[in-house]
C-alpha cells in the first residue's frame, strides 16, 4: 500500500511546481498535435516533445508516459523528495540503472486552475509493453471518460456540504472544492481511501474520508449535493474489479443509490451520479428507473439517457477495459458467462446517462425521463441548475391561472426553423420547429398559432393578453387557445425555451 505522507506530498508539490508540471505547463510543452496524440495513446510524439525539456520533460515520460528514466534525472526532478523517499512511499520503484513510477500522478485542470490526480497506473502503456495483463481486483481508476462526463454534469452552485459516495481517485471532491465549504469522500476500497488521501494531500485540501460501503460511513448524516460514479457496470452478480462492480445483480447498484440517496439530503439539496439501466424486452426503461425512487414523492427527478449499448458490445467493452482479450480462451469465457445471462433476463440493450434528484420537502414531485442520445457539446451542468429552477417555479406557478398571468420572454438562443414545399399557389410551410441553440439542443415542433404566441413573448404583456390578441386575429375561442396553450408552455419551460421574465432576467 502506497504512503504518501504529509510530508512526502509537500515535497513533491514543490518539486512538481518548480519544474511547471501542470495542466497548462505540460499542454505548453506538447503542444496541440502531440497533446492529441498522447489522448488518442500514441506517446511517439509527446516523447519527442518533452526531448530537452529539463525536469518537466522527466516527469512527463516518468508519469505520463510510463518510460524508464536515468537516475540523476529523477533525482533532479524530484528535488526536494529524494527518490529513496519516492521508492520508500511507493512513488517509483527502480528498474536497471533507473526508475519507473509506481503510481499515476497527473495534471488535472479546469478554467480556474491545475490539480494533481494520484491513481494506480495506466494499464496501456505497461500492456503494450508486456508488463501487464488483467488489472488487480483492487485497481483504483484514474481521471476517465466517466468521470469527466460526471464533472460536466455535475451543478456548481455554492454549497455548504457535499459528499464524494464512492470517491476513488478523488478527482469528483477535486471540482467540488470549486463551491463546496465542506467535503466528505467515502469508498468501499481501503486503496482509493489511500489515493484520494494523497491526492486531497498534495493539493492541499482539508476533505473528510470515511472507509464503508454505500451510504453506511455516513448514516445519520445530511449534505447540500451529492456527487457520485458508483460503480454501475450491469451483469451477474459479482465483483471482478472494485471500481466498477458493485456485486448486485444487474442494474441493483445503480437503484440502490436512487433508492436511497434523498434521504442524505438536506432540504432543497440535489444529488447527481452516473447511473446504467437494463433494457428489458417488453419494458419501458422509464418506468424501470422511475420505480427505483422513494416511495412518498417529496423528489424531483432527471434521468437523461445519454447511451444504449447491445449487449455484445457491452461485454466486449468492459473486457477490454480490464485488459481481457475477447479472444483468449478466458475471454471467450467470460464472455459467454456474461451474454448468458443477459438472455436469461432478456435484456436487449443497457442504458447508460446521468440521473440528478433533488429532496424538495412536498407532497409531489416532477419526474422526468428523456433521451438525449444526440451529440451537444455544452456541458450539462449548468443546463441541470437551470433544469431545477425552472421545475420550482412551474411547481409554485404552474396552476394554469398563474401561466396565464405571467410575462414569458423567449431566449435569444432559441430559433425557429422552417420547412416548406412547393405547391400550386406557392411555397406551403410543412413543418416548424424551435431549437435551443445552446445547452442539448432542446427541439419542438409547434403550429402556427404557437409560433405566432411566440413571437409576442417579450415580457412586456402576460399571456393571457397575447392570447387574446391571436383569437381575435385568428377568429378563434380564447378559452379552447388557453386551454391547449398551457401544456405546451409548460413543456417549453422546462425545457429553458420560454422563460418566466423573473427567471430570464
Amino acid at each position: 500500500m502506497p504512503d504518501l505522507s504529509a510530508d512526502v506530498c509537500a515535497r513533491l508539490r514543490d518539486a512538481f511546481r518548480a519544474a511547471r508540471y501542470d495542466a497548462d505547463g505540460v499542454v505548453d510543452l506538447l503542444g496541440p498535435h502531440a497533446h492529441a496524440a498522447l489522448g488518442r495513446g500514441e506517446p511517439e510524439p509527446a516523447s519527442r516533445a518533452t526531448r530537452d525539456a529539463g525536469e518537466l520533460g522527466t516527469l512527463m515520460r516518468l508519469f505520463l508516459l510510463g518510460d524508464t528514466e536515468p537516475e540523476p534525472a529523477v533525482r533532479a526532478a524530484l528535488h526536494p523528495l529524494g527518490v529513496e523517499d519516492a521508492v520508500r512511499a511507493g512513488l517509483l520503484r527502480r528498474n536497471g540503472d533507473g526508475y519507473l513510477a509506481a503510481l499515476d500522478v497527473r495534471p488535472h485542470g479546469d478554467e480556474q486552475g491545475s490539480w494533481w490526480v494520484v491513481s494506480d497506473l495506466d494499464p496501456e502503456p505497461r500492456r503494450g509493453r508486456g508488463e501487464l495483463g488483467e488489472v488487480p481486483p483492487d485497481y483504483v481508476l484514474g481521471v476517465g471518460h466517466a468521470s469527466m462526463s460526471l464533472i460536466r454534469a455535475t451543478a456548481r452552485r455554492p454549497v455548504g456540504t457535499l459528499l464524494d459516495l464512492g470517491t476513488g481517485c478523488g478527482v469528483q471532491a477535486l471540482h467540488a472544492s470549486r463551491h463546496a465549504a465542506r467535503i466528505t469522500a467515502t469508498d468501499v476500497s481501503e486503496r482509493a481511501l489511500t489515493l484520494a488521501e494523497a491526492t486531497f494531500r498534495l493539493n492541499e485540501l482539508d476533505v473528510e474520508t470515511r472507509r464503508g460501503e454505500w451510504f453506511t460511513p455516513v448514516a445519520g448524516r445530511r449534505f447540500d449535493q451529492v456527487v457520485t460514479n458508483p460503480p454501475f457496470v450491469v451483469g451477474p452478480p459479482r465483483v471482478d474489479y472494485v471500481y466498477r462492480d458493485s456485486g448486485l445483480a444487474g442494474d441493483d447498484a445503480s437503484a440502490l443509490v436512487i433508492r436511497q440517496l434523498p434521504a442524505f439530503l438536506t432540504d432543497g439539496g440535489v444529488g447527481q451520479l452516473l447511473a446504467s439501466w437494463l433494457h428489458v424486452r417488453g419494458q419501458d426503461w422509464a418506468d424501470r428507473v422511475t420505480r427505483w425512487l422513494p416511495p412518498g414523492g417529496g423528489v424531483d427527478a432527471w434521468f437523461v439517457q445519454r447511451d444504449i449499448a447491445d449487449p455484445a458490445m457491452y461485454v466486449g467493452t468492459w473486457l477490454r477495459d480490464a485488459g481481457v482479450d475477447p479472444v483468449s480462451p478466458e475471454g471467450r469465457r467470460k464472455a459467454a458467462a456474461w451474454l448468458d445471462w443477459f438472455a436469461e433476463q432478456k435484456v436487449d440493450g443497457i442504458g447508460f446517462g446521468f440521473v440528478t434528484l433533488r429532496r424538495t420537502g412536498a407532497t409531489g414531485g416532477e419526474v422526468v425521463c428523456e433521451d438525449l442520445r444526440h451529440a451537444y457539446d455544452d456541458p450539462l451542468g449548468p443546463e441541470t441548475a437551470g433544469w431545477l429552477d425552472r421545475v420550482a417555479w412551474l411547481r409554485d406557478h404552474g396552476a394554469p391561472d398563474e401561466l396565464l398571468a405571467t410575462r414569458f420572454v423567449v431566449p435569444p438562443s432559441v430559433m425557429l426553423e422552417e420547412v416548406s414545399s412547393a405547391g400550386d399557389e406557392g411555397w406551403r410551410p410543412v413543418v416548424r420547429r424551435l431549437h435551443r441553440m445552446d445547452g442539448p439542443g432542446w427541439q419542438h415542433e409547434v403550429d402556427d398559432l404557437v409560433a405566432a404566441l411566440l413571437a409576442g413573448c417579450r415580457g412586456a404583456l402576460p399571456l393571457t393578453d397575447l392570447l387574446a390578441l391571436l383569437a381575435a386575429g385568428h377568429d378563434a375561442p380564447t378559452e379552447e387557445l388557453a386551454r391547449t396553450a398551457v401544456p405546451v408552455i409548460r413543456e417549453l419551460v422546462r425545457h429553458g425555451m420560454l422563460l418566466p421574465a423573473p427567471l430570464a432576467g
